[in-house]
């Protein structure tokens, strides 16, 4: 007798049925599984369900009565299916998590196996940059595949983690569950009762929110001191302007777009050059000096 009704079950999401999956295999019909659905069947059972593992349709179909099967999502089975389980969105994500937990794994990749945070470290800076440039391209193949590629960092950092000594181990869940609880709680104008702001309150309450988490004292804690000079500079003019500390006297820019004033900086680097000075090293010293600066303000300030 052919199969009666197929059911798709997601084999990364055992046991997630939707609401018609969930009446197919509790309707006291005769249950097999495909080995893509091996997993639903396990939790099938678990709940005290007897379901046969069967090779293929064919086999199903030997079964006396009127046979319910599982499939796999996407499997192509000539029966009538129920609505498909419903995946949430981001359900891929267990995939990348069990590839590097296969990856990692005795009998996996040995390279993957001896990676550390140390070895691993320039990877993370050099996607970033690469994803980055996909994004300043606005090339979206691109940035779907450097995305992966930054993606892929964290997972594998995540995983290394997991391995650690008690003080020093957390694994992917626990890097999600911090992010989650961080947007939530930096948002309470969303999750909580702050009520509506507009985007310069936002900002605001952003930084009283770090300031009261972080309990930092000087406006230099936490800005990267690995990105470019530039970038660091301008993290820094940010955070002590919105501090009410002392920012750098600005130049005089006649420029009249970012465009001239990009070729008026890229026409500094030249005359530097002509020089022999380094200006990522110039530019990187005196920032390190304005963030001493800073620094002696609010220590200053907090006395």
């Amino acid at each position: 007798m052919p199969v009666a009704l197929a059911v798709p079950v997601s084999p990364r999401l055992p046991g997630l049925l939707g609401p018609a999956g969930w009446r197919a295999v509790s309707s006291g019909a005769p249950l097999a599984a495909l080995p893509g659905a091996a997993a639903t069947a396990e939790v099938l059972r678990a709940d005290g369900l007897e379901v046969v593992d069967v090779a293929d349709a064919a086999a199903a179909g030997a079964l006396p009565g009127e046979v319910v099967l599982l499939v796999a999502a996407g499997d192509d089975v000539a029966a009538p299916a129920v609505e498909g389980t419903p995946e949430p969105a981001g359900a891929r994500l267990l995939d990348v998590v069990a590839v590097m937990d296969r990856l990692r794994s005795p009998g996996g990749c040995p390279w993957d196996a001896e990676q550390t945070h140390a070895s691993l470290r320039g990877y993370l800076l050099e996607e970033a940059h690469e994803a980055y440039d996909a994004i300043v391209d606005d090339d979206a193949v691109g940035m779907r595949e450097e995305l992966g590629d930054v993606l892929l960092q964290v997972v594998f950092h995540a995983r290394v983690a997991a391995e650690a000594s008690p003080d020093r181990r957390f694994d992917v869940d626990d890097v999600a569950g911090d992010l989650v609880d961080k947007l939530v709680r930096r948002h309470p104008h969303v999750f909580g009762d702050a009520g509506p702001r507009d985007v310069a309150q936002v900002e605001a309450g952003w930084e009283e929110i770090k300031k009261a988490e972080k309990q930092r004292s000087s406006p230099t804690e936490g800005v990267s001191r690995s990105q470019p000079a530039a970038s660091w500079g301008a993290a820094l003019v940010r955070r002590a302007g919105r501090a009410g500390l002392a920012t750098p006297a600005p130049a005089e820019v006649s420029a009249g777009s970012p465009e001239e004033l990009g070729e008026r900086l890229l026409a500094v680097v030249a005359a530097a050059e002509g020089r022999g000075w380094d200006v990522e090293d110039a530019l990187r010293e005196a920032v390190r000096r304005y963030a001493g600066e800073l620094d002696a303000q609010a220590a200053a300030r907090s006395h």
